[in-house]
């Protein structure tokens, strides 16, 4: 059983290693040092991984299922802001980065599994080793990006063209995310939300 535990695990870093080659490819001394502070993590369907008002203490790496970070007031009213799936790396990045509290909340939509890395590993990492740092780096500036667009799109599109931009990036996301959840992440009322996917053909 631990063989087989183990040779789970040896996978998952694998996909690990396809993405952050992406990314920044890592010298060996880099990957090893790197691939350690890793360790698998399992989230329930509809557990709080990180609540508003707590750390984010990890850098979550998605093997399987869906998430999303959101914000929630006083008066019950809900943002989505981003959803993570399988390959790209989750949780609460301004918290984490900042070893601040949360304004917001990390949801796995889905029985969801990971690799989570310990910030404080990672930051670590980030101190010894340019090419860390840079896989990090480049990942926070790249999320950066989305959000900006989005806000741009959230502002300026209308329902319909909101829609078509978000299946013209993601053409998968309708089969793996609750449209509820996109409605809300697109900022578009659920009836219409609905009214779209019979009607625009992208």
């Amino acid at each position: 059983m631990t063989g087989n535990k183990q040779q789970t695990t040896e996978n998952s870093k694998g996909q690990l290693k396809l993405l952050s080659d992406r990314i920044h490819k890592l010298n060996q001394e880099e990957w090893d040092a790197f691939s350690k502070i890793w360790t698998p993590f399992t989230a329930r369907r509809k557990e709080i991984i990180t609540r508003s008002g707590e750390r984010e203490r990890y850098l979550y790496f998605v093997l399987d299922g869906i998430q999303r970070v959101y914000y929630h007031d006083e008066y019950g009213r809900e943002a989505t802001l981003v959803f993570t799936y399988a390959p790209s790396f989750g949780g609460v990045l301004d918290s984490m980065l900042n070893d601040q509290v949360s304004k917001y909340n990390y949801e796995a939509l889905s029985k969801s599994e990971f690799l989570r890395a310990s910030f404080s590993d990672l930051n670590d990492l980030m101190l010894r080793h340019q090419g860390v740092r840079s896989i990090i780096m480049t990942g926070v500036s790249g999320a950066l990006a989305g959000v900006l667009e989005r806000l741009a799109e959230l502002q300026c599109f209308s329902s319909e063209e909101k829609f078509k931009k978000l299946l013209t990036r993601s053409p998968h996301i309708l089969n793996i995310v609750p449209h509820k959840y996109l409605a809300n992440y697109l900022g578009i009322d659920p009836t219409n939300f609905s009214k779209l996917i019979n009607r625009v053909i992208i």
